[in-house]
């Protein structure tokens, strides 16, 4: 089954908070609260979810200030990692932040999450520091990521 191509993309809803928040405790080690999660509701964030056959399995958010963008998080289920749905919600949040004007996003990454440090680079994304000690359970350091949009 190619479950990419069956990949429903939308901005994050009120309804979708709840099942975004189960998302984040399956992916995370310290996952975001459904309420901490409403952030991304408000006129200075994008969220988008991705639903595969109305199951959600995926979801990016990112933090806007100025004519900047803070990707927050980007979380897949696992059963749907590999198949193109990270790249799907990282294509989203970059086309809103291009049809916004954002000049840069940045994004921190832990440095030994190789798979999403591929994806952002391939996607144009550059190591531009260090964060020591940045994450927790486990305690572990964070690349600061950055790309350009103003030449786009």
């Amino acid at each position: 089954m190619n479950r990419q191509t069956s990949l429903e993309i939308t901005p994050i809803a009120q309804d979708d908070l709840s099942a975004l928040a189960a998302l984040e405790a399956a992916c995370f080690s310290e996952p975001w609260s459904a309420n901490a999660l409403r952030l991304l509701l408000g006129d200075m964030a994008i969220g988008y979810v991705a639903k595969h056959k109305g199951q959600t399995v995926g979801y990016g958010g990112m933090l806007l200030a100025v004519d900047e963008g803070q990707i927050t998080n980007i979380a897949v289920d696992p059963n749907f990692r590999r198949l193109g749905c990270g790249t799907a919600i990282l294509h989203a949040l970059l086309s809103a932040a291009r049809d916004r004007g954002l000049s840069q996003i940045a994004l921190e990454v832990r440095v030994g999450n190789t798979a999403a440090i591929r994806l952002y680079e391939s996607n144009g994304f550059s190591v531009a520091g260090r964060r020591k000690h940045f994450y927790r359970n486990p305690t572990e350091d964070a690349f600061v990521m950055l790309r350009d949009l103003s030449e786009n």
